[in-house]
């Protein structure tokens, strides 16, 4: 049984005050209510039960800065506020729910009312995952949980295999990508709230679907953020982008610690999400001897173990450091697998010719070849754009711990007017680039409508009711694009036309060579799934030639007596290739310039008879996929 639903916490393993209740309002039997909150700056709080009948409940205060107590008569769905020292009143820090946004009142949430459909669900093993990125806000017209669920069969009809989720946590307004979130338990209230994002996974899970939910652990967003009136939740010691750092590791971090711990366990458990995207743990800036990310892994396996599920966490990290994904007895965090961006710098320089910003490091045959035989491209060299040496070496890590993309909601939208590749390249581009990132020996991931290539952009917005933080979030996003020397004027944030021009418009994939590239996309994941070459995730059973003079990368893999060859051409002529292939028959199973694929005829044919060499011509920005027979 799912302990959440006894109304208790999953214990993270750590000793000290509590720890066998969890934090906020857990529902107890009898409409009775347990209420904990952290407020070591707080000498009296009381709970005002603002519905259905208002009254107020003093709580007792501990040593330890905890105040607690039980409350009769309350009921799922009462709304409450934290009276902290009989002066200001401020939202539970650890609500579920937010009905009346960031300012307003908690809302008592009983996880365990939920009724699933699928409450035996034991998730997906890890080297079995196809991402496809959605954002709720924009994914649909309507912009809800609710309303993804009838998209969900056209995932599973595709081959994706794990849904991920932007950030849904409480954020101010109705318009966010969803890194202001300022309460991390609560699902966004303008997208159907918990019961919401409990319905879209337990649809996924019905559907076979994992569903993995975006969190952000290194920072909160500035409006609603009232976390400092309770507690040294944040630290000057450290600075970030976004401000003052998380504590992590200074005084009473533990108990910080035992919130965003609290929290990841409260999705996955509570709203029985299978794996956690955690955002840029670069800023979370944590120098003790147990970091946090390593007690997150610890407290994750320990509840995987307790309820019998298949989780995991998947954190993004600019810094190119395998110890994310490096077991704890070698000194890493050992965490599941990590997004690789350098994956995504190489075959993006290649396909669009870009040296700005971070391209600039970028653009040759060579980083794409060791983006495939060893996953960071950036292992300890000198980097020109950050002037300085960068990365270390992921040679050791194995394929099924890193996750890579052609296109994500970070490439795309932090361009200047957030342009997908379809706007940047051609379609034979486009083809190649699904080639390149869905036969690669790693976790794949497609962000929402880039199989059917669509044009509408994924620029930033937000909905922020302070007009200083408007401003100051303008000025920053100009700040960002200075260094890829974009000209004119970037999209308003804030102006709401700006997030409706992000709502993508999947009717698209029905037609012309929309149409194709969707199919296209459907049979290279069927390829990848069912040939035993391919479907084996390995960087050891694989070899990766460069043709510099002909602009192409050769990559052949096997399992046993099984092989699987792709070329990848990124020229734009036509070019015949010499490449080394095991002596025997082998069998064409997918030519992008194809009349099929919406190119004007291959000149590959179906069958070759090998000795040593395969003599082979490739279109423009066109691959190949050859198979032993």
């Amino acid at each position: 049984m799912n302990p959440a639903r006894k109304g208790r916490i999953l214990s993270t393993g750590r000793r000290g005050p509590h720890r066998d209740a969890g934090l906020g309002a857990s529902c107890l039997e009898g409409g009775r209510c347990r209420f904990l909150v952290y407020a070591p700056r707080v000498r009296n709080i009381e709970v005002r039960i603002v519905s259905p009948a208002e009254r107020a409940v003093p709580l007792a205060r501990d040593s330890f800065g905890y105040h607690h107590g039980v409350a009769e008569n309350v009921f799922p769905g009462c709304l409450y506020l934290y009276r902290l020292d009989g002066k200001k009143e401020r939202p539970d820090p650890a609500s579920r729910c937010q009905p009346e946004g960031v300012h307003g009142p908690s809302r008592v949430v009983d996880p365990g009312a939920f009724r699933w459909s699928a409450p035996d669900w034991p998730g997906i093993p890890l080297e079995t995952c196809i991402f496809h990125e959605i954002h709720v806000g924009t994914f649909t017209p309507e912009g809800t949980f609710d309303a993804v669920i009838p998209r969900l069969d056209s995932l599973k009809d595709l081959g994706i295999t794990a849904v991920e989720v932007m950030p849904v946590a409480q954020f101010p307004g109705g318009r966010n990508w969803g890194y202001d979130g300022t309460y991390p338990f609560a699902a966004q209230n303008s997208y159907g709230g918990p019961q919401g994002l409990a319905r879209l996974v337990d649809a996924c899970h019905v559907r076979g679907l994992a569903v993995v939910l975006d969190v952000v652990y290194n920072h909160l967003g500035p409006e609603g953020n009232y976390l400092g009136d309770f507690g040294p939740y944040f630290t000057d010691r450290y600075k970030t982008p976004w401000g003052d750092a998380v504590n992590f590791d200074g005084p009473c971090s533990d108990e910080v610690r035992r919130y965003f711990i609290e929290s990841a366990l409260y999705w996955l458990s509570g709203l029985r999400i299978d794996a956690l995207r955690i955002d840029a743990i670069h800023g979370i800036l944590d120098f003790s001897a147990c970091p946090f990310l390593a007690e997150l892994a610890d407290a994750v396996r320990a509840l995987a173990a307790r309820e019998n599920r298949i989780l995991h966490l998947i954190p993004e990290s600019d810094l190119n450091d395998a110890r994310a994904v490096s077991p704890k007895e070698t000194g890493g965090y050992g965490l599941d697998a990590q997004w690789n961006d350098d994956f995504h710098h190489a075959l993006h320089a290649l396909l669009t010719g870009e040296r700005q910003g971070y391209y600039r490091d970028f653009g040759s045959l060579e980083d794409l070849a060791k983006a495939h035989t060893e996953g960071f491209v950036y292992s300890g060299q000198y980097s020109e754009y950050r002037k300085r040496r960068h990365g270390g070496s992921s040679r050791a890590v194995p394929a099924r711990r890193l996750v890579v993309f052609s296109q994500n909601h970070d490439q795309v939208g932090n361009r200047m007017d957030g342009e997908r590749l379809s706007r940047l390249v051609s379609f034979d581009a486009l083809k190649l680039a699904a080639g390149v990132v869905l036969l690669s020996p790693f976790l794949p991931l497609l962000f929402m409508g880039e199989e059917y290539g669509e044009e509408a952009p994924f620029p930033y917005f937000i909905s922020h009711s302070d007009a200083a933080l408007v401003e100051a979030v303008r000025s920053g996003r100009k700040e960002e694009f200075a260094a890829f020397r974009w000209e004119g004027e970037p999209r308003d944030p804030q102006d709401e036309s700006t997030f409706l021009l992000a709502k993508p418009n999947p009717s698209l994939a029905t037609r012309g060579r929309h149409r194709i590239l969707r199919e296209l996309h459907r049979e290279l994941i069927r390829l990848r799934k069912e040939h035993p070459a391919l479907s084996r995730l390995s960087k050891e059973d694989m070899e990766v030639t460069v043709c510099g003079r002909e602009k192409a990368l050769f990559v052949r893999r096997w399992n046993g007596p099984a092989q699987a060859a792709a070329a990848y051409h990124f020229g734009d002529s036509t070019v015949s290739l010499d490449v080394p292939l095991r002596p025997g028959k082998w069998k064409k199973l997918l030519d992008s310039a194809d009349k099929r694929w919406g190119g004007d005829g291959g000149t590959i044919p179906a069958k070759l008879d090998v000795q040593e060499i395969a003599s082979i011509s490739l279109k423009p920005k066109s691959f190949i996929l050859l198979s032993i027979a």
